[in-house]
């Protein structure tokens, strides 16, 4: 069985945060928990490679639907339509246009708990509503009501795995298997060794 230190996780900065010069700073907040980057580069991606990463999960175009139609009612919202797969075609559409604006830089994190811990600081999808101390909710002040507004995809910085299965399949979509590198980081000595054992002279 694989030890955890070894889980990995996708990143996406996104055209956003490239603009806005903030990628060193986010970078700097998953360095500073102890997550080891094994993988990265700047990407230009087409249309059609941005629709297949959101659409790796099948599943993705029901759900990202269903979510949106029950997040307008329970503010006491009408959503745009009752049909979970209309409201998607809008949203990736949406999606499309803003992930190839610019370059956006995509990255591959690996730590123990690397989905939850990038997930956790990262903070949730909407900046309005994420906690102050998350990349999210120190950084940007879109809102849904905003971008919905303005007919936009919501800009949020990041994108970042929601579960190992579904960074598999994202790493397996952005990246060659050579291109991910496995490496020795003198801090996995204090995050991970057992016993500390070489740290006194």
């Amino acid at each position: 069985m694989q030890h955890p230190k070894k889980e990995q996780t996708l990143v996406i900065i996104k055209p956003d945060a490239l603009q806005r010069s903030l990628v060193g700073e986010i970078i700097g907040r998953f360095e500073r928990i102890g997550l080891k980057l094994v993988a990265m580069k700047m990407v230009l991606p087409d249309e059609a490679f941005v629709e297949a990463h959101y659409t790796l999960d099948s599943e993705w175009r029901r759900v990202t639907g269903e979510k949106t139609i029950r997040s307008y009612k329970e503010k006491g919202k009408t959503p745009p339509s009752e049909d979970p797969l209309e409201i998607t075609a809008s949203i990736l559409e949406r999606l499309k246009k803003y992930m190839t604006a610019s370059p956006v830089i995509v990255m591959v994190w690996q730590g123990a708990h690397a989905v939850k811990i990038v997930r956790k600081l990262v903070g949730g999808t909407e900046p309005l509503t994420s906690d102050v101390g998350t990349i999210r909710g120190d950084f940007v002040l879109d809102s849904y009501e905003v971008s919905d507004g303005d007919t936009r995809s919501i800009r949020n910085l990041i994108h970042a795995s929601g579960s190992v299965g579904e960074a598999e399949k994202e790493i397996e979509h952005w990246f060659k298997k050579g291109e991910l590198v496995n490496y020795h980081l003198v801090q996995d000595h204090i995050l991970y060794d057992v016993n500390l054992d070489g740290l006194l002279e």
